[in-house]
């Protein structure tokens, strides 16, 4: 991203905001409700207008239909048929992007829900659901991941088997964008995007955060950096 500005309802909130993130890793994304996460992954996934800067995804210009199968997006809302099977639903978009049936076993595993593939989707949690939207995103393998918080709901064995998932994928070459606010989470990630009111507070490790700001503790320390920018945004600072 080169200076990204998004304007919604009349109201800028995303403010000429330039980062980069690097393939092969795990990248955080991380502030409060409301900062502008969903609104960042949105423009690079290229279903959200822009109105000033640029954003590339994968050497590409964000949205053009060649990055289509190469980008997987899950939304915090389910995407997928509440009146269709676990199966039926994922069967469906397997077809859509001809991969195997094997691939639907192997995605139905990875989060969690083997065994369960005959249960209509409609009378699932809505952590569950959630994981059958996530799996629709892995069938097809993608480069690239955007995940707007997909843990949220789920107990805390299955939040770490996915974080454990979300690793693996990143070994095996894929680069994965994840929101979420809680903290806790940040330690999975090679590195933080850490945002607050539509601008980038900072873009480091979770190593680095822990050193700049003297806290052991990630909620801590990014409070810290919080408290930091209003001080350098005072009048007089």
């Amino acid at each position: 991203m080169q200076d990204l500005v998004v304007q919604r309802g009349g109201r800028e909130v995303i403010h000429g905001l330039s980062l980069t993130v690097a393939r092969g890793t795990v990248t955080g994304l991380l502030g409060p409700s409301g900062c502008g996460k969903s609104t960042l992954m949105r423009a690079i996934v290229g279903v959200q207008v822009v109105a000033a800067g640029r954003v590339t995804v994968l050497g590409e210009p964000a949205g053009t239909p060649r990055l289509r199968r190469r980008v997987g997006y899950v939304t915090q809302a389910p995407s997928v048929y509440s009146d269709l099977s676990i199966a039926e639903n994922l069967r469906y978009f397997a077809a859509v992007l001809g991969v195997s049936r094997a691939r639907v076993a192997q995605t139905i595993r990875t989060v969690g829900l083997h065994g369960r593939e005959d249960q209509v989707v409609g009378s699932l949690s809505g952590g569950e659901r959630s994981r059958v939207s996530l799996a629709s995103a892995l069938l097809g393998a993608p480069e690239l991941l955007v995940l707007d918080e997909p843990t949220v709901g789920l107990d805390p064995v299955l939040r770490a088997e996915l974080w454990a998932s979300f690793r693996e994928l990143a070994r095996a070459g894929a680069t994965l964008l994840i929101s979420s606010h809680v903290m806790d989470e940040a330690r999975e990630c090679d590195s933080l995007l850490l945002m607050r009111e539509g601008a980038l507070l900072e873009h480091l490790t979770p190593q680095q955060l822990r050193r700049r700001t003297g806290r052991e503790d990630l909620g801590q320390a990014f409070l810290a950096i919080i408290e930091r920018s209003q001080r350098e945004a005072a009048p007089g600072a």
